[in-house]
């Protein structure tokens, strides 16, 4: 047992251990930060981006719709499944585009301060 205290006592009394107590590390403080100039138009990129794809994502989901009223009505069952199929993946492009978006602006919004 007394090896364990020795080990123990040596490890407080050691001057890297104070150091590191005091909070003052090898590594310098650092804040990362993009420049402002390319800061603003890659925020405005991404943006643009989302927002597009999501647009098309809507207008993909409507023609979608479009076409499941008109195979219904025109008794195409093919035409209103192809219709179908569009709405899902519309969804699903919709979905994928928000996640990663959310995701990439996070992740960019933690670098640029």
């Amino acid at each position: 047992m007394s090896h364990f205290l020795m080990s123990l006592h040596t490890l407080a009394t050691d001057p890297g251990m104070v150091t590191l107590a005091d909070k003052v590390g090898p590594v310098p403080d650092f804040d990362p930060a993009l420049p402002a100039a390319v800061n603003n138009p890659t925020k405005m990129i991404l943006a643009w981006t989302a927002g597009g794809g999501l647009a098309l994502a809507v207008l993909g989901g409507l023609s979608g719709w479009a076409l499941v009223a008109i195979g219904h009505n025109t008794e195409r069952a093919a035409l209103a499944a192809r219709g179908k199929q569009s709405v899902l993946w519309s969804l699903i492009g919709a979905g994928g585009i928000g996640l990663t978006s959310s995701l990439v602006l996070a992740v960019f919004t933690m670098t640029s301060a």
